[in-house]
């Protein structure tokens, strides 16, 4: 817009035409590579830092993990109707929202690595530092990615144009995996606390402007209008905040009866995820010997349910053009149920074929999940249209469905947890692992049924769900807006 800031966007925009790549795309996934690497950094390493080396007691653990829960839950709705409904620009504009909040979103980041004062085992400020840090990292990724999450429904209409958008961002979560590999190389896995405190503040920096980046270049198709004059329509939709509106649209978008189905499959779905995400190392561990598969192979075998989900849709650009995302969402639902079964009927003792069950899962768990923005995208396409606004409720759509699917993030390891100590899962984890294997035959038999049961029943409700959602063509629609 002005002379220079315009002319060096321009000259960034060129290049990335001469490279084959798609600006706008670009834009969009460089908040999924900021993101990426500092949040798989901290879902990996807080707990252990919390425990092992600021000795936090139990209590304290659990009540911040109370508030971290109920926090979480809530605030998805709440940035939701602030980022639709504000009249903020730094609410209500998309990119506004993740440039000026990826700086406080790196600095929350930051909060946990860096202790307020040396902490005795059991000190309550330990406590206090787990829950602001928790929250406060929450709240931030909250607000930066409600916003991505809304540009991915408004960037374009064509459904083609949000394929292109799931391409690059697998790609740039790809690559924003891998944070976690080098910090733990250059850290060896938090032992040396210099290092690690040094490279978090390097990926902090990276990330931040990674997320600027987004800042700057992309756009929403209704900032355009918003910014080209549109603002006498805009201000119909975006009145001022009141509980009776927030509950208004909420109702809205609860009484759709796609988003009802969406979000039933999606808690589950949830669910199934965090089950394989925080059990499958120990179900490998208790489950394949040690001399059956070796530990670096067992590396292998995590890394690639890491990597590969992102792979896997990469690959299934073509597929999604064809087919739709409908109809593979309801494969994989398919293929996970009736993997399960056959795993089943085999039994614990065919390891190779174990292995591959728990690594396949993940994989394919995770590949449809990301796959989820564009049935979201279409329920913001159809809400829009039922209530003909003038601009889309995608905050609040993303936002409230989060409301619902967010606790299974919780409910899955504490149900786990609750039935493995059932069959003495407490009492192992303080006894050597090699003493006396046939004292453990119920908890394995446990763990193996859980391993084939929970994915089977959770893949059966989610065909049950999935088969009832309308929106199944849009692949097949050129257009549904005129894009920029």
């Amino acid at each position: 817009m002005e002379g220079k800031p315009a002319s060096g966007k321009t000259n960034v925009l060129r290049l990335l035409i001469y490279f084959g790549l798609n600006p706008a795309a670009v834009a969009y996934a460089m908040t999924t590579l900021g993101s990426g690497m500092i949040n798989n950094i901290f879902s990996f390493y807080y707990v252990k830092l919390f425990l092992n080396k600021y000795k936090i007691s139990e209590g304290a653990f659990h009540q911040s993990q109370v508030v971290y829960m109920v926090w979480n839950a809530i605030n998805d709705p709440l940035f939701g109707y602030l980022q639709d409904n504000s009249r903020v620009p730094c609410c209500s504009q998309r990119r506004l929202s993740i440039l000026y909040g990826a700086p406080l979103y790196s600095l929350a980041f930051l909060l946990a690595w860096f202790p307020w004062q040396t902490y005795a085992p059991g000190d309550w400020l330990s406590g206090v530092h787990l829950t602001v840090s928790l929250c406060a990292f929450d709240a931030m990724l909250t607000f930066v990615l409600l916003a991505q999450c809304a540009l991915f429904a408004e960037i374009s209409g064509h459904h083609q144009s949000r394929i292109r958008l799931v391409k690059y961002n697998q790609v740039a979560s790809l690559i924003g995996s891998s944070s976690v590999l080098f910090c733990g190389v250059l850290s060896k896995n938090m032992e040396d606390f210099a290092s690690f405190q040094a490279f978090s503040v390097l990926i902090a920096i990276l990330s931040c402007g990674c997320m600027l980046y987004t800042g700057f270049n992309s756009e929403s198709r209704f900032d355009q209008v918003s910014d080209s004059g549109g603002s006498a329509d805009q201000t119909s939709h975006q009145s001022a905040v009141s509980f009776s509106m927030l509950k208004s649209l909420t109702w809205q978008i609860l009484s759709n009866r796609d988003f009802q189905i969406f979000v039933f499959m999606n808690f589950f779905q949830v669910f199934v995820l965090a089950f394989f995400n925080n059990f499958t190392m120990i179900f490998t561990e208790h489950l394949i010997p040690p001399d059956v598969l070796p530990s670096l192979a067992k590396s292998i075998m995590y890394g690639a349910g890491f990597m590969c989900p992102q792979l896997l849709v990469l690959s299934c650009q073509s597929l999604l053009h064809s087919l739709g995302y409908y109809r593979i969402i309801l494969y994989t639902f398919y293929m996970q149920s009736g993997m399960a079964a056959i795993m089943l009927a085999l039994g614990p003792q065919h390891y190779y074929i174990l292995a591959f069950f728990l690594t396949v899962n993940m994989v394919i768990i995770q590949a449809a999940f990301s796959l989820f923005g564009l049935p979201l995208a279409d329920i913001i396409d159809k809400d829009m249209q039922k209530y003909k606004r003038s601009s889309p409720l995608s905050s609040m759509v993303f936002g409230t469905n989060a409301l619902f699917t967010k606790p299974a993030q919780s409910l899955a390891p504490m149900i786990v947890l609750t039935i493995l100590n059932q069959f003495g899962y407490e009492q192992l984890k303080e006894a050597e692992t090699g003493s006396n294997p046939s004292a453990w035959g119920s908890l394995r038999s446990a763990m193996f049924y859980l391993v084939c049961l929970v994915p089977l029943c959770v893949a059966a409700l989610q065909l049950l769900s999935w088969r009832l959602f309308s929106i199944r063509s849009s692949h097949t629609v050129d257009t549904k807006y005129l894009d920029n």
